[in-house]
């Protein structure tokens, strides 16, 4: 059938309008940490394949001690990872002296982070994530950070000369959103960034949209996964959820974290729990770890909580490997937010 002039113009029209929208639409990369899939115990050359076979593009990985020591091992690890065109990130442990998560007989800290800020070299990284610790530390926090802040800034030569930034994660149970930021400020920002997680702020009685506000500026890298935050008479009960089946507003949490951080690429940690963790915070003894959080920053968290429904945990269905089900959990959130990246 001919085509009259006015609707080959519309139609022409309207092609260079997508094709537009296309262009000016973020290119946004995924990727997922091993620990995703930690049940199925692969190798990195193993998980790798994986991230290759569901199209994510950033592996952050961690590496056993012999062979962050073994350069002709992790130069291995980074071939593979060209071959099949994935970035790599190294997922560090805790770089706090006085953290009971830092392990001393593997030597000081400057003696454990020179091998790995050599292997992400090796990768290519501009930043790897470390730890401070764990909720274990709250109660003398300040203490920790002052030791982890000391810590750094010993090794700021060895740090600057790399190339490579420690991007300390919001990690579940120790680091509050101003507590990490004052610490990045203090050790300075050309050694320190932030690995910008967007549930472990649950943990930390905080609303992940105002972790977001405080830390985004200052985030490396991130891990990204959702979470249902509800009311109990105790308190509060947080759980770690498939992306979408949380009440944190978690598709706002991208498009504003895309939005700040142009070109980081986002990196799911799928966690689910299958336990809700219960913050009993009507009990005055509760509060012995968070005495210096602010009224606004509990105010905001709460009423989060105010607005959430109870999510009970799914069972794994008799029979099914659980490796295969963190699988299946991280392909469901892949698929949630790759149809969200189509609407920005």
């Amino acid at each position: 059938m001919p085509i009259d002039r006015r609707t080959f113009l519309a139609g022409a029209g309207a092609a260079v309008a997508q094709s537009l929208a296309s262009a000016q639409r973020p290119q946004v990369e995924l990727g997922a940490i091993s620990g995703s899939v930690s049940q199925m115990k692969w190798t990195p050359a193993e998980f790798l394949d994986y991230l290759s076979k569901i199209d994510l593009r950033h592996a952050m990985i961690s590496l056993s001690r012999d062979m962050l020591l073994d350069e002709s091992a992790v130069k291995q690890v980074r071939a593979h990872a060209d071959k099949l065109g994935i970035s790599l990130v190294l997922a560090h442990g805790s770089v706090c002296p006085s953290s009971k998560s830092f392990n001393a007989g593997l030597g000081t800290v400057e003696e454990q982070v020179a091998p790995a800020l050599r292997a992400s070299q090796i990768f290519g990284a501009r930043s790897m994530r470390v730890v401070l610790g764990s909720a274990t530390e709250r109660p003398e926090i300040d203490m920790h950070i002052e030791n982890m802040v000391r810590a750094v800034r010993g090794m700021r030569s060895r740090i600057l000369d790399s190339g490579v930034k420690l991007a300390v994660e919001n990690h579940g149970g120790d680091l509050q959103a101003r507590e990490l930021k004052a610490m990045v400020e203090a050790a300075g920002r050309d050694i320190l960034g932030v690995c910008l997680d967007s549930a472990n702020p649950v943990w930390m009685l905080e609303d992940p949209h105002m972790t977001l506000e405080m830390l985004g500026p200052y985030a490396e890298t991130s891990h990204l996964r959702d979470s249902a935050v509800w009311r109990v008479p105790e308190g509060v009960a947080v759980r770690w959820v498939n992306m979408g089946d949380g009440n944190v507003d978690i598709d706002g949490w991208i498009r504003k974290f895309i939005a700040m951080r142009p070109g980081v690429p986002l990196i799911f940690e799928n966690l689910v729990s299958r336990q809700p963790r219960l913050f009993s915070v009507f009990d005055p003894k509760f509060w012995d770890g968070y005495r210096k959080m602010p009224a606004w920053e509990f105010s905001r968290f709460l009423a989060l909580a105010e607005r959430g429904k109870p999510t009970p945990a799914i069972p794994v269905p008799p029979g099914k490997d659980p490796g295969r089900q963190q699988c299946d959990d991280l392909e469901v959130c892949v698929r949630h937010t790759r149809e969200l990246l189509r609407t920005i």
